[in-house]
């Protein structure tokens, strides 16, 4: 299975995209010939935590309910996973309405839910290319294909107090075998720090 050319990065971990670059992405995408199928490779990067590899894998049985309606969660197989780390993630709201949005565009609810203007399914290779020559366009520097999966993680460790969670959550979403390497995804925050160093 592919693996993302960014996620081996030489010290030189992905960016974390911040909301108002995610919104200014979203916007951009807006303007695409394809915008519909656009947003959602996108948004399951960014609300899903999905690696390139796995949103290339997904198909719509996975994400749909018996009745073809859009279901709660994306059930991802291990076979669909990177090191068959299959994991059931809850729909972020908006990733939800893009999915619907995108739905009627496709012929038969069956096989990738992202594919190549081609028609078939579109490789990782071709997704990761994708991310490069957009984050390029917008100018943002040290964004890659990986930046929506960090930024992800780092978010919903971010929120755990307010959810009620612990790392081990977050560790699940993300379909790491390690907390270890969860924690290497997080982002510092200088400013949660000051806060922190204020409270000691």
């Amino acid at each position: 299975m592919y693996v993302d050319l960014c996620e081996h990065m030489r010290g030189r971990p992905a960016k974390v995209i911040t909301a108002a670059e995610q919104r200014r992405v979203l916007r951009h995408l807006d303007l695409s010939p394809t915008a519909a199928r656009d947003r959602v490779m996108f948004l399951l990067t960014i609300t899903a935590g999905l690696r390139a590899c796995e949103v290339c894998a997904l198909t719509w049985p996975m994400l749909t309910r018996a009745d073809g309606g859009i279901g709660a969660h994306i059930e991802l197989p291990p076979v669909a996973a990177k090191r068959r780390s299959g994991r059931r993630i809850p729909l972020h709201p908006e990733l939800r309405r893009a999915l619907a949005r995108l739905a009627p565009r496709v012929r038969m609810r069956q096989g990738p839910v992202i594919r190549s203007c081609r028609g078939g399914a579109m490789s990782p290779k071709s997704l990761v290319n994708w991310f490069t020559g957009l984050y390029r366009q917008l100018g943002l520097q040290g964004c890659s294909s990986h930046s929506g999966r960090r930024s992800f993680i780092t978010r919903a460790a971010r929120q755990l107090p307010r959810a009620g969670g612990s790392l081990r959550d977050v560790q699940l979403l993300a379909g790491h075998r390690s907390i270890q390497t969860t924690q290497g995804y997080i982002d510092g925050d200088e400013q949660a720090q000051r806060r922190l160093i204020k409270l000691i």
